[in-house]
Protein backbone atom coordinates (compact mmCIF):
# COMPACT_ATOMS: atom_id res chain seq x y z
CA UNK A 1 0.00 0.00 0.00
CA UNK A 2 1.61 3.60 -1.01
CA UNK A 3 1.52 6.06 1.70
CA UNK A 4 0.24 9.32 0.15
CA UNK A 5 2.11 12.55 0.82
CA UNK A 6 1.12 14.16 -2.55
CA UNK A 7 -2.49 13.72 -3.95
CA UNK A 8 -2.99 15.05 -7.42
CA UNK A 9 -6.73 16.38 -8.38
CA UNK A 10 -7.79 16.62 -11.93
CA UNK A 11 -10.45 19.37 -12.62
CA UNK A 12 -10.93 22.53 -10.67
CA UNK A 13 -14.74 22.31 -11.33
CA UNK A 14 -17.41 21.17 -8.82
CA UNK A 15 -16.19 17.90 -7.59
CA UNK A 16 -12.47 18.58 -7.69
CA UNK A 17 -12.46 21.54 -6.06
CA UNK A 18 -14.21 20.16 -3.29
CA UNK A 19 -11.88 16.79 -3.29
CA UNK A 20 -8.79 19.61 -3.10
CA UNK A 21 -10.76 21.05 -0.01
CA UNK A 22 -11.52 18.39 2.15
CA UNK A 23 -7.90 16.58 1.19
CA UNK A 24 -6.04 19.71 2.02
CA UNK A 25 -8.18 19.93 5.53
CA UNK A 26 -6.95 16.58 6.19
CA UNK A 27 -3.41 16.74 6.60
CA UNK A 28 -2.61 16.20 2.42
CA UNK A 29 -0.78 18.38 0.33
CA UNK A 30 -2.44 18.78 -3.43
CA UNK A 31 -1.76 19.71 -6.51
CA UNK A 32 -4.49 21.27 -8.22
CA UNK A 33 -4.77 21.44 -12.14
CA UNK A 34 -7.09 22.14 -15.12
CA UNK A 35 -6.58 23.43 -18.72
CA UNK A 36 -8.36 26.41 -17.71
CA UNK A 37 -6.78 29.14 -15.03
CA UNK A 38 -9.89 30.92 -14.87
CA UNK A 39 -11.44 27.75 -13.44
CA UNK A 40 -8.14 27.20 -11.46
CA UNK A 41 -8.91 30.92 -9.95
CA UNK A 42 -12.52 30.37 -9.18
CA UNK A 43 -12.21 26.86 -7.62
CA UNK A 44 -9.39 28.64 -5.10
CA UNK A 45 -12.25 31.76 -4.42
CA UNK A 46 -14.86 28.86 -3.88
CA UNK A 47 -12.71 26.61 -1.57
CA UNK A 48 -11.81 29.43 0.43
CA UNK A 49 -15.51 30.90 1.03
CA UNK A 50 -16.59 27.20 2.27
CA UNK A 51 -13.59 26.79 4.56
CA UNK A 52 -14.67 30.54 5.43
CA UNK A 53 -18.91 28.82 6.52
CA UNK A 54 -16.66 26.14 8.19
CA UNK A 55 -14.99 28.31 10.76
CA UNK A 56 -17.21 30.45 10.89
CA UNK A 57 -20.10 27.75 12.53
CA UNK A 58 -17.20 25.87 14.67
CA UNK A 59 -16.91 22.86 12.60
CA UNK A 60 -13.65 22.90 11.85
CA UNK A 61 -11.04 24.85 14.22
CA UNK A 62 -10.12 29.10 14.23
CA UNK A 63 -6.69 28.80 11.39
CA UNK A 64 -7.50 25.55 9.55
CA UNK A 65 -8.58 27.97 6.50
CA UNK A 66 -5.02 29.49 6.07
CA UNK A 67 -3.35 26.25 6.83
CA UNK A 68 -5.49 23.87 4.05
CA UNK A 69 -5.29 26.88 1.61
CA UNK A 70 -1.80 26.60 2.21
CA UNK A 71 -1.79 22.69 0.89
CA UNK A 72 -2.96 23.78 -1.94
CA UNK A 73 -1.31 24.26 -5.74
CA UNK A 74 -2.70 24.90 -8.67
CA UNK A 75 -2.08 25.10 -12.01
CA UNK A 76 -2.26 24.10 -15.93
CA UNK A 77 0.51 22.28 -16.70
CA UNK A 78 0.59 18.31 -16.13
CA UNK A 79 4.30 17.98 -15.05
CA UNK A 80 3.18 19.17 -11.84
CA UNK A 81 1.92 15.37 -10.88
CA UNK A 82 5.79 14.41 -11.83
CA UNK A 83 5.55 13.80 -7.72
CA UNK A 84 2.01 12.60 -6.82
CA UNK A 85 1.63 8.98 -4.99
CA UNK A 86 -2.23 9.40 -6.50
CA UNK A 87 -4.03 11.20 -8.33
CA UNK A 88 -7.70 11.37 -8.85
CA UNK A 89 -9.48 12.58 -12.63
CA UNK A 90 -12.26 14.70 -11.54
CA UNK A 91 -13.37 15.80 -15.35
CA UNK A 92 -16.50 16.04 -16.66
CA UNK A 93 -18.44 12.84 -17.06
CA UNK A 94 -17.30 11.65 -20.69
CA UNK A 95 -15.27 8.31 -21.48
CA UNK A 96 -13.29 10.26 -24.14
CA UNK A 97 -12.46 13.01 -22.67
CA UNK A 98 -11.33 10.97 -19.75
CA UNK A 99 -9.46 8.62 -21.89
CA UNK A 100 -7.57 11.69 -23.52
CA UNK A 101 -6.77 13.18 -19.94
CA UNK A 102 -5.25 9.89 -19.18
CA UNK A 103 -3.41 9.76 -22.41
CA UNK A 104 -1.30 13.25 -21.39
CA UNK A 105 -1.47 12.28 -17.59
CA UNK A 106 0.17 8.69 -17.37
CA UNK A 107 3.84 10.02 -18.72
CA UNK A 108 3.75 12.64 -16.05
CA UNK A 109 3.57 9.99 -13.43
CA UNK A 110 5.70 8.37 -11.48
CA UNK A 111 5.73 4.35 -12.40
CA UNK A 112 4.36 3.08 -8.88
CA UNK A 113 1.99 6.34 -8.49
CA UNK A 114 -1.94 5.35 -8.80
CA UNK A 115 -4.80 6.72 -10.48
CA UNK A 116 -8.13 6.86 -9.67
CA UNK A 117 -11.01 8.13 -11.22
CA UNK A 118 -14.15 10.33 -9.64
CA UNK A 119 -16.52 8.86 -12.57
CA UNK A 120 -20.28 8.27 -11.43
CA UNK A 121 -21.25 5.34 -14.03
CA UNK A 122 -18.63 4.96 -16.49
CA UNK A 123 -16.67 1.22 -16.34
CA UNK A 124 -13.55 1.28 -14.35
CA UNK A 125 -12.29 -1.71 -15.90
CA UNK A 126 -12.71 0.06 -19.45
CA UNK A 127 -11.16 3.64 -18.72
CA UNK A 128 -8.15 1.35 -16.75
CA UNK A 129 -7.36 -0.48 -19.36
CA UNK A 130 -7.30 2.78 -21.99
CA UNK A 131 -3.54 3.39 -19.23
CA UNK A 132 -0.56 2.16 -18.64
CA UNK A 133 -1.15 1.15 -15.21
CA UNK A 134 -4.46 -1.31 -14.74
CA UNK A 135 -3.25 -2.40 -11.78
CA UNK A 136 -2.78 0.65 -10.21
CA UNK A 137 -5.91 2.23 -12.07
CA UNK A 138 -9.55 2.22 -9.20
CA UNK A 139 -12.69 4.21 -8.96
CA UNK A 140 -13.18 6.77 -6.27
CA UNK A 141 -16.39 8.29 -6.21
CA UNK A 142 -17.34 11.11 -4.23
CA UNK A 143 -20.60 12.92 -4.09
CA UNK A 144 -21.46 16.40 -4.21
CA UNK A 145 -20.91 18.58 -2.27
CA UNK A 146 -17.56 16.82 -1.29
CA UNK A 147 -16.99 18.61 2.32
CA UNK A 148 -20.24 17.70 3.20
CA UNK A 149 -21.07 14.10 1.85
CA UNK A 150 -19.78 11.45 3.66
CA UNK A 151 -19.59 8.88 1.50
CA UNK A 152 -17.08 7.83 -1.15
CA UNK A 153 -17.61 4.56 -3.56
CA UNK A 154 -14.84 2.66 -3.98
CA UNK A 155 -14.46 0.55 -7.63
CA UNK A 156 -11.96 -2.41 -8.02
CA UNK A 157 -11.52 -2.89 -11.80
CA UNK A 158 -11.02 -6.36 -13.12
CA UNK A 159 -7.05 -5.85 -12.78
CA UNK A 160 -7.13 -3.55 -9.79
CA UNK A 161 -4.36 -5.07 -7.71
CA UNK A 162 -5.18 -5.28 -3.39
CA UNK A 163 -2.77 -2.50 -2.70
CA UNK A 164 -4.20 -0.04 -5.10
CA UNK A 165 -7.42 -0.28 -3.10
CA UNK A 166 -6.27 0.00 0.46
CA UNK A 167 -4.46 2.90 -0.87
CA UNK A 168 -7.52 4.89 -1.80
CA UNK A 169 -9.64 3.54 0.97
CA UNK A 170 -6.71 4.55 3.87
CA UNK A 171 -7.08 8.14 2.30
CA UNK A 172 -10.89 8.19 2.06
CA UNK A 173 -11.07 7.35 5.39
CA UNK A 174 -7.78 9.81 6.69
CA UNK A 175 -10.29 12.61 4.84
CA UNK A 176 -13.12 11.40 6.97
CA UNK A 177 -15.57 9.65 4.33
CA UNK A 178 -17.18 6.16 4.68
CA UNK A 179 -16.03 3.97 2.47
CA UNK A 180 -18.45 0.72 0.57
CA UNK A 181 -17.22 -1.08 -1.90
CA UNK A 182 -19.17 -1.55 -5.05
CA UNK A 183 -18.33 -3.79 -8.49
CA UNK A 184 -17.56 -2.72 -11.91
CA UNK A 185 -21.02 -2.41 -13.20
CA UNK A 186 -22.70 0.64 -14.62
CA UNK A 187 -23.68 3.48 -12.26
CA UNK A 188 -22.16 1.32 -9.47
CA UNK A 189 -24.12 1.03 -5.88
CA UNK A 190 -25.89 4.50 -5.91
CA UNK A 191 -26.41 6.02 -9.09
CA UNK A 192 -27.67 2.55 -10.49
CA UNK A 193 -30.85 3.10 -7.74
CA UNK A 194 -30.99 6.56 -7.32
CA UNK A 195 -30.79 8.01 -11.35
CA UNK A 196 -33.73 5.66 -12.31
CA UNK A 197 -35.67 7.08 -9.79
CA UNK A 198 -34.64 10.76 -10.44
CA UNK A 199 -35.34 9.36 -14.43
CA UNK A 200 -39.01 8.21 -13.51
CA UNK A 201 -39.86 11.26 -12.12
CA UNK A 202 -39.11 13.32 -15.26
CA UNK A 203 -41.23 10.76 -16.76
CA UNK A 204 -43.96 11.48 -14.43
CA UNK A 205 -44.03 15.58 -15.27
CA UNK A 206 -43.47 14.56 -18.85
CA UNK A 207 -46.73 12.13 -18.53
CA UNK A 208 -48.75 15.24 -16.54
CA UNK A 209 -49.01 13.11 -13.90
CA UNK A 210 -48.41 15.77 -12.02
CA UNK A 211 -46.55 19.47 -11.67
CA UNK A 212 -43.26 19.54 -10.47
CA UNK A 213 -44.77 21.24 -7.42
CA UNK A 214 -46.54 18.23 -6.78
CA UNK A 215 -43.88 15.75 -7.84
CA UNK A 216 -41.12 17.38 -5.19
CA UNK A 217 -43.31 17.83 -2.46
CA UNK A 218 -45.25 14.38 -3.06
CA UNK A 219 -41.57 12.97 -2.47
CA UNK A 220 -40.94 15.00 -0.34
CA UNK A 221 -43.73 14.87 2.43
CA UNK A 222 -44.52 11.04 1.36
CA UNK A 223 -41.30 9.42 1.19
CA UNK A 224 -39.78 11.62 3.87
CA UNK A 225 -36.93 13.29 0.73
CA UNK A 226 -35.00 15.91 1.80
CA UNK A 227 -35.09 17.02 -1.52
CA UNK A 228 -37.73 16.26 -4.33
CA UNK A 229 -36.53 14.79 -7.08
CA UNK A 230 -37.07 17.43 -9.65
CA UNK A 231 -34.97 19.86 -7.44
CA UNK A 232 -32.91 16.78 -7.10
CA UNK A 233 -31.68 16.01 -10.73
CA UNK A 234 -31.22 20.10 -11.04
CA UNK A 235 -28.35 19.82 -8.04
CA UNK A 236 -26.68 16.62 -9.91
CA UNK A 237 -26.85 18.87 -12.98
CA UNK A 238 -29.34 17.35 -16.15
CA UNK A 239 -26.21 16.98 -18.23
CA UNK A 240 -24.84 14.70 -15.54
CA UNK A 241 -27.83 12.79 -14.97
CA UNK A 242 -28.65 12.19 -18.84
CA UNK A 243 -24.91 10.84 -19.29
CA UNK A 244 -25.69 7.79 -16.24
CA UNK A 245 -28.79 7.01 -17.96
CA UNK A 246 -27.03 6.50 -20.97
CA UNK A 247 -24.42 4.65 -19.52
CA UNK A 248 -26.72 2.31 -17.83
CA UNK A 249 -29.15 1.90 -21.17
CA UNK A 250 -26.41 0.87 -22.96
CA UNK A 251 -24.60 -1.03 -20.23
CA UNK A 252 -27.12 -3.04 -19.22
CA UNK A 253 -29.53 -3.12 -22.10
CA UNK A 254 -32.74 -3.01 -20.28
CA UNK A 255 -35.30 -0.56 -21.60
CA UNK A 256 -36.03 0.34 -17.96
CA UNK A 257 -32.86 2.44 -17.93
CA UNK A 258 -34.03 4.61 -21.54
CA UNK A 259 -33.17 8.20 -20.57
CA UNK A 260 -36.77 10.64 -20.57
CA UNK A 261 -37.46 12.32 -23.53
CA UNK A 262 -37.94 15.82 -21.84
CA UNK A 263 -34.67 15.23 -19.87
CA UNK A 264 -32.98 14.95 -23.63
CA UNK A 265 -35.00 17.83 -24.12
CA UNK A 266 -33.59 20.21 -21.24
CA UNK A 267 -29.82 18.98 -21.78
CA UNK A 268 -30.35 19.89 -25.63
CA UNK A 269 -31.90 23.35 -24.50
CA UNK A 270 -28.83 24.24 -22.13
CA UNK A 271 -31.14 23.87 -19.14
CA UNK A 272 -28.82 21.70 -17.05
CA UNK A 273 -30.07 23.09 -13.74
CA UNK A 274 -28.40 25.12 -10.94
CA UNK A 275 -25.17 25.60 -12.39
CA UNK A 276 -27.06 26.99 -15.88
CA UNK A 277 -29.54 28.80 -13.57
CA UNK A 278 -32.36 27.26 -14.84
CA UNK A 279 -33.93 23.23 -15.33
CA UNK A 280 -36.89 22.23 -14.00
CA UNK A 281 -36.58 25.39 -11.83
CA UNK A 282 -35.64 28.88 -12.92
CA UNK A 283 -33.01 30.04 -10.64
CA UNK A 284 -33.20 33.59 -10.98
CA UNK A 285 -36.22 34.21 -8.61
CA UNK A 286 -36.42 33.66 -5.07
CA UNK A 287 -37.92 31.01 -4.07
CA UNK A 288 -37.21 29.32 -7.69
CA UNK A 289 -40.19 29.38 -9.90
CA UNK A 290 -40.64 25.82 -11.99
CA UNK A 291 -40.35 25.93 -15.88
CA UNK A 292 -42.91 23.48 -16.29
Amino acid sequence: MADVKKLGVIGAGLMGNGIAHVAALSGVPVVLVDINQAALDKALATIGKNLDRQESKGSIPAGAKGEALGRIAAGTDYKLFAECDLVIEAATENEEIKKKIFGTLCPQLKPEAVLASNTSSIPITRLGAATDRPGRFVGMHFFNPVPMMKLVEVIRGLATEDATVATVTTLAERMGKTVVAAADYPAFVVNRILCPMLNEAIFALMEGVGDVRAIDAGMKLGANHPMGPLELSDFVGLDTLYSVLKVLHEGLGDPKYRPCPLLAKYVEAGWLGRKSGKGFYDYSTNPPTPTR
